[in-house]
């Protein structure tokens, strides 16, 4: 039986008042049968145990050493007749007797049922027989088998679309020509929280019963919820879905996301450039002993997989991803647990490393925002035969501030392993959770935390925030740091960019190299919009106009708070840089010989890992510096901080 989904809410809040279908009805009414009542194992351990009691190895051996010197075992023999080993006979009979001690393991579906309750469980596959729980006369529980009708699947997908019952599971016999969404017509208009365990292997089916829970005419969309257990070779399958949705979504649609609907993360596809790039980083962390708990020795033995040429090398075709990954289905679960922990920790590190480059591909994106508006139109190139045009938009997104609260930071900094800080250089607050560690190039492992500000989260290493200016204080003080610095907050905030839309084949050479990201919106007024996203000084170089400048106080900020960069006159750049927990402005690509000049301007230096660099102080003074900078060192270009747009649709 393969389950597609189940909806599962909070039972204990349900008041009991529940419709239940004719045919239990009918069973209620009359007690069952005697042949109803299941006295049976539902398990396959007659099969274990048959194998045990014939195929156990219990013979006894006896070393010896032959001619030549080597030790080896033979059967011992008496009277024509194989000895049985006592202690192998021991051994055996105990394992027996504790497989038949064991309980039998039930499938999923059977589970949830017997679990909530046929009065609570709307069951919608192919079953004409089920095993149910049942009171009796004398108070026990007992499990008995129920005979399902052909109507059974109307009557209970109307029970649970009527709010008579709060749980759905349906399979592959209930995935296809029927609807649980939160239709605005049905009784029940909750949300739907759609549980995916045994999707199976097609992508098209799995799709099937996705869309059964996320429908037009809906009150709000479900929850999707993939299941696995913790079993870390199990998201073997898991990335085989992921992988199948995405290139249906790309074949049917045009667009990867479209198949999956969202439901998975980069991190599930196991099969893709940054996975295989991952994994290729782990065959050299074994080569070079820098994985804990497994050794290469160990994970050639285990896997049969061959890493290293005879020379000791790493060897130029190693093993791909697809035959590693079912190579760790054989594996213990410990070993299985030891080897994935540093695979996925490789992999989220590649995956975080494009990201915040800006050259991950995420496909179309559509950005969302309370307002969008286009402010100017301007025609780049007109095909000579068509007449077709390349226009670059003006597009201005506003959007609301929306800062965490005071109580929700004051909540989360109080759960374990978290706290609230302030830092004493900047006087602004943030709170510390836990984050997911980073297995580095060279095999070291990375302990991270994140910090949650009132607009925005990042994460950095933690013996990098324990030598930050980052200090734990109690709450009152917090609290009156977070407040200032959410009354310092705009009400809006507005972000200019620009989208260059129509005809772009004959262009695209022209288009800039760096953040080829395909964007589309819906603005105010109705109007659709797709294309690339350049930036300001591009499309100044387009025109043939000078690059737009900019105040030092607008430069300053936009450094320091949006995150781009600018790209000055003599191969010199401001940008913003991570030291010690702290953002700051930094100058690169200066000369030995600039220095003492640009240390008189105002900047400060300081001596990191061995190497000189300089930076504009974040306080007051920091935007009269960088006016004094720009004037004698003019804006180029403007390049935005690509990775913090918007997230995929």
């Amino acid at each position: 039986m393969i389950v597609f989904a189940c909806w599962l809410l909070r039972l204990a809040e349900v008041d009991g008042t529940v419709v239940i279908w004719s045919e239990i009805m009918e069973n209620r009414r009359k007690p069952a049968p005697t042949a109803a009542t299941l006295d049976i194992n539902c398990d396959c351990k007659e099969y274990v145990l048959d194998y045990l009691a014939h195929s156990f190895p219990t013979q006894l051996f006896e070393p010896y050493t032959d001619g030549e010197g080597n030790l080896c075992s033979r059967p011992v023999m008496r009277d024509g007749q194989p000895v049985q080993c006592r202690d192998a006979l021991e051994r055996r009979d105990r394992l027996i007797e504790h497989l038949g001690a064991l309980a039998p393991v039930q499938g999923a579906l059977d589970q949830i049922v017997q679990r909530f309750g046929t009065e609570q469980v709307a069951e919608v596959t192919g079953r004409s027989r089920r095993v149910v729980a049942r009171i009796g006369a004398d108070g026990e529980r007992r499990l008995c088998v129920e005979h399902r009708a052909g109507s059974a699947n109307l009557a209970e997908t109307a029970a649970f679309q009527d709010d008579d019952k709060r749980v759905l599971v349906f399979s592959d016999a209930g995935g296809t020509g029927r609807s649980y969404h939160a239709d605005l017509g049905a009784k029940n208009r909750r949300l739907r929280i759609h549980y995916l365990l045994e999707a199976g292997w097609k992508a098209d089916t799995a799709i099937q019963g996705l869309g059964r829970t996320n429908r037009t005419h809906q009150v709000q969309p479900p929850i999707f919820r993939p299941i696995s257990t913790d079993v870390k070779a199990e998201k073997r399958f898991l990335s085989t879905i992921a992988r199948r949705l995405d290139t249906l979504g790309a074949i049917t649609k045009g667009q990867r996301q479209t198949g999956g609907q969202g439901l998975f993360r980069a991190e599930d596809n196991l099969e893709s450039a940054y996975a295989k790039a991952a994994l290729r980083q782990l065959y050299t962390l074994l080569l070079l002993g820098k994985v804990p708990g497994c050794t290469l020795q160990r994970f050639e033995d285990a896997t049969a997989l061959k890493l290293t040429d005879r020379d000791g090398t790493l060897r130029e075709e190693l093993p791909p991803i697809t035959q590693f990954l079912n190579r760790m289905l054989a594996l213990t679960i410990d070993l299985q647990g030891t080897i994935f922990e540093v695979f996925e920790g490789l992999l989220r590190a590649k995956i975080e490393g494009a990201v915040a480059a800006g050259v991950y591909d995420r496909g179309v994106e559509t950005i969302t925002a309370h307002s969008l508006r286009v402010t100017e139109r301007r025609t780049l190139y007109t095909h000579p035969a068509t007449g077709a045009e390349t226009q670059v938009f003006t597009v201005v997104e506003r959007n609301p501030t929306r800062p965490i609260s005071l109580a929700e930071a004051v909540e989360r900094g109080a759960d374990r392993d978290c706290r609230l800080l302030i830092n004493h250089r900047s006087k602004r607050a943030a709170v510390q959770i836990p984050a997911p560690s980073l297995t580095l190039d060279d095999g070291e492992v990375e302990r991270r935390v994140r910090l949650l500000r009132p607009v925005e989260r990042m994460a950095m290493a933690q013996n990098a925030l324990e030598e930050s200016a980052w200090e734990t204080v109690d709450a009152e003080r917090f609290a009156h740091a977070w407040s200032a610095e959410i009354a310092e907050l705009p009400a809006f905030t507005e972000v200019t960019s620009h989208i260059v839309t129509g005809l772009l084949l004959p262009i695209w050479r022209r288009l800039p190299g760096e953040g080829c990201r395909v964007y589309r919106l819906q603005t105010d007024d109705g109007e659709r919009v797709i294309g690339r996203q350049v930036a300001a000084a591009w499309v100044a170089q387009a025109f043939g106009e000078a690059p737009v400048s900019m105040a030092a106080g607008d430069a300053f900020a936009a450094v320091l708070t949006k995150g781009d960069t600018l790209h000055l006159t003599d191969a010199m750049s401001l940008r913003r840089s991570l030291v010690m927990g702290v953002q700051r402005i930094e100058l690169v690509g200066f000369t030995s010989a600039m220095v003492a000049r640009l240390k008189a301007i105002g900047l400060t230096s300081e001596i990191i890992a061995w190497k000189l660099r300089l930076f504009i102080p974040t306080g007051s003074n920091g935007p009269s510096i960088t006016a004094r900078l720009l004037s004698r060192h003019p804006i180029e270009r403007i390049a935005p901080r690509v990775a913090t747009r918007h997230a995929a649709a």
